[in-house]
């Protein structure tokens, strides 16, 4: 079932990332971690859907959205940058392959770090973040979404790493076997390891994880397209 809901907020996140907030329907459900089809409902834009990820949380009063513009790609991301308040969104049901299943260490890729974003807030929330590890790939220092929230919320559990900036305070690379060993990656018998992000790198990783004795049913996975 399609709703309409009308953009309240628009902020930039980072120099391509968008904070959307908008209207939440009447009995609008999902759970943390879950996306849904979005869609511009606005003159001259294609109604072209896409899959998008809640980075609020089910009880809040609103809907987020924290989308990566990709203004080099025709279609629906291209035009995200001509949004302004009081547009309208289309929206579906919910639905989605990464939910909290228990206590372990999240693994994200760029927009990849979405899906997670609304966990570890309602394990904030609850007051269960304590011990849950966070891994983060990005290309460069500015393109770490939330980097100032992540750091807050997981102090020394957030580890990032750039894969073509050389920073002082980040390792250059990528998320691999040494990387996730050398920051002691706990998934010992009944930890999860939940993973996303772009499928080179959750093809690659899921083959490192793999390797580290870490069993399917430890994993926890959605890819992004």
């Amino acid at each position: 079932m399609d709703h309409t809901i009308t953009i309240r907020k628009i902020e930039p996140v980072t120099h391509d990332v968008l904070r959307i907030v908008a209207d939440k329907p009447a009995g609008y459900a999902f759970e943390p971690g879950q996306a849904t089809e979005l869609s511009i409902k606005k003159e001259g834009i294609p109604e072209e859907k896409r899959p998008f990820t809640f980075t609020s949380l089910p009880g809040d009063t609103e809907l987020e959205f924290t989308i990566k513009m990709y203004p080099s790609h025709d279609g629906m991301t291209e035009n995200l940058g001509e949004l302004e308040t009081g547009d309208s969104l289309a929206i579906g049901d919910s639905w989605g392959a990464i939910k909290y299943d228990g206590p372990g260490a999240f693994i994200a890729g760029g927009a990849g770090i979405t899906p997670f974003i609304a966990i570890l807030k309602d394990l904030k929330r609850q007051g269960k973040l304590a011990g849950h590890k966070l891994f983060f790939g990005n290309k460069s220092e500015r393109d770490i979404i939330y980097q100032k929230n992540l750091r807050a919320w997981l102090g020394d559990d957030f580890y990032n790493i750039l894969s073509e900036e050389d920073h002082p305070d980040f390792p250059q690379g990528y998320i691999n076997r040494e990387f996730l060993s050398e920051k002691n990656l706990d998934a010992g018998a009944g930890k999860k390891v939940y993973l996303c992000g772009p499928p080179a790198m959750m093809d690659a990783v899921e083959a490192d994880l793999f390797a580290m004795g870490i069993s399917r049913s430890q994993l926890v996975m959605e890819g992004l397209e």
